[in-house]
């Protein structure tokens, strides 16, 4: 099958990617940026999947421009709903450039992390296969966790810290700070 597979990063892109490939599908993945802040962490996590991109031969569209007024505008207000916004963007581009580009179907790095709301990213990405005509495939990548992590400090990739948004960011080093101050 032909998959279009939205990617966040390398390290959370390495299971998935062998699992499809072993399947026998052919893959290409899409980097989406416009959630990732800063500017600075997006092109780390940028050079890191091109650089796994590179290692195994997977082609990888690279979306242009970097919109983060517009995310900050989406995610105003809704700070506490902000995940479910974010998967929505994320997937319904994966989605729509999936039909554009005649893929098979969709899929998504985020089934990969134990950090993500699992059953939310698959309803969001099943609803948006209805609405799109894309058919999206799924599958339960958090099997492989510990996998992508050994292999992606082997391969030297840089390995973020947070899910991508500002407001990951600020809890990710919030709950450090307070943990180190109460320790």
């Amino acid at each position: 099958m032909k998959i279009l597979m939205h990617t966040c990063c390398g390290p959370c892109s390495i299971y998935p990617t062998r699992v499809l490939q072993d399947a026998g599908h052919d893959l290409m993945g899409f980097f989406y940026r416009h959630n990732i802040h800063p500017f600075t962490e997006c092109m780390k996590r940028e050079e890191g999947m091109r650089q796994f991109a590179k290692s195994c031969d997977m082609k990888v569209i690279y979306q242009e421009g970097y919109e983060l007024e517009a995310f900050l505008r989406q995610a105003a207000f809704r700070e506490k709903d902000r995940c479910r916004m974010c998967y929505h963007a994320r997937l319904r581009a994966t989605a729509l450039l999936a039909k554009r580009g005649k893929f098979e179907a969709f899929t998504s790095t985020l089934l990969y992390s134990r950090h993500q709301n699992h059953e939310l990213i698959k309803s969001i990405a099943e609803s948006l296969a209805r609405e799109v005509g894309v058919k999206f495939y799924y599958e339960d990548f958090r099997p492989g966790w510990k996998e992508g992590i050994d292999t992606s400090k082997e391969m030297g990739i840089y390995r973020q810290q947070y899910c991508g948004c500002i407001y990951s960011e600020k809890d990710r080093y919030a709950k450090e700070i307070k943990a180190k101050a109460q320790g």
